[in-house]
């Protein structure tokens, strides 16, 4: 293990890492994620960022909240940016810590254009994100040989807080397995144009929130009784959505939920 914890570079003063933090679980965070925590001098995270994640960091790190919530007063990207280059030219070690993958449905690229632009140093931390870890916590394999050889990640919302414009004919008749991140304000619409465009209407659906975490949960449903079953729950956003036949596979491969029964009794 120390043989390998030395090939890790060095974080220097006046660069920057962008790292994800993983679905929730800090048992998956990657080993240079655990290093970039012990050396950085400034932190700016996310707001799904847990506290046993931000507890790793070394006492005189300083931390800066940073999150985004929909519907909530947020941090501007613009300024985000920003003040990851006035840190880094201060020549602090400056870890953006981040929900999931930097580059999957964040926008991690945006922050490493800013950096480019401004010639300031940065490494990117990759992660497991959440529509793989967490389907995987949820017992639902992405792929399965007798299911699905492909697989769609498309985001709920996009930068207008609208459903995205993609074509979702080409996904509801392409994929036979689509993920869908922060998908629950446009479920009802999603939803309809799935139908619409072909799919099942009694297709399983899943809807995991709280992924990888003892809080996680999870509702199954179908594509025509999604939006009910989840108004009829107490599940709350941000929650991961997953349309297709491999979410049946759940009620033989959730580990993770007998994990959190037993914790529980």
């Amino acid at each position: 293990m120390e043989h390998i914890l030395r090939q890790i570079p060095a974080f220097e003063p006046g660069s920057v890492w962008l790292l994800g933090a993983g679905p929730g679980d800090p048992g998956l965070l990657t080993l240079y994620a655990i290093e970039g925590l012990r050396q950085a001098d400034v932190l700016v995270y996310d707001a799904l960022v847990s506290q046993e994640i931000l507890d790793l960091t070394n006492p005189d790190c300083v931390l800066e909240y940073a999150g985004k919530r929909g519907g909530k007063p947020s941090a501007k990207q613009k300024d985000i940016s920003d003040r990851l280059v006035a840190l880094a030219k201060e020549g602090k070690r400056v870890l953006r810590l981040k929900g999931g993958d930097p580059y999957i449905f964040g926008r991690g690229g945006e922050e490493a254009l800013k950096l480019v632009d401004n010639n300031i140093p940065f490494r990117v931390i990759p992660a497991v994100s959440s529509g793989v870890g967490g389907l995987a916590y949820a017992g639902i394999p992405l792929t399965h040989r007798s299911t699905n050889s492909a697989a769609t990640f498309v985001t709920g919302h996009d930068a207008n807080g609208k459903v995205p414009s993609v074509n979702w004919e080409y996904i509801a008749k392409g994929s036979p397995v689509i993920v869908i991140y922060m998908g629950v304000k446009h479920i009802a619409e999603i939803t309809s144009m799935l139908m619409k465009h072909g799919r099942n209407p009694n297709e399983p659906v899943a809807i995991i929130a709280n992924a990888t975490l003892p809080t996680q949960k999870m509702v199954t449903t179908t594509l025509q009784d999604a939006v009910a079953d989840l108004s009829n729950s107490d599940l709350e956003p941000p929650a991961l959505i997953v349309v297709g036949q491999v979410v049946e596979l759940h009620n033989k491969l959730g580990w993770f939920a007998k994990v959190i029964a037993e914790q529980n009794t």
